[in-house]
């Protein structure tokens, strides 16, 4: 039987923290900085957390049981 593989793509962009939350980094910070906003990049800083209703299916990515 062969071993099922944990999707490569999510495992690079989410990470489950100690209380089961997942979160991942805000998109959008690397390029172009002059005509963001200084709140918009500060916002951006911050780690954004999975939506609960698209949690599950993230956890099925990372082949967690949820």
């Amino acid at each position: 039987m062969p071993k099922v593989k944990t999707n490569s793509s999510a495992k690079k962009r989410f990470k489950v923290t100690g209380t089961g939350l997942i979160t991942f980094q805000k998109p959008f910070k690397r390029q172009k900085k002059k005509k963001k906003s200084t709140k918009r990049k500060r916002a951006m800083r911050k780690d954004g957390t999975v939506h609960p209703t698209q949690q599950a299916f993230v956890m099925r990515l990372l082949r967690l049981r949820g």
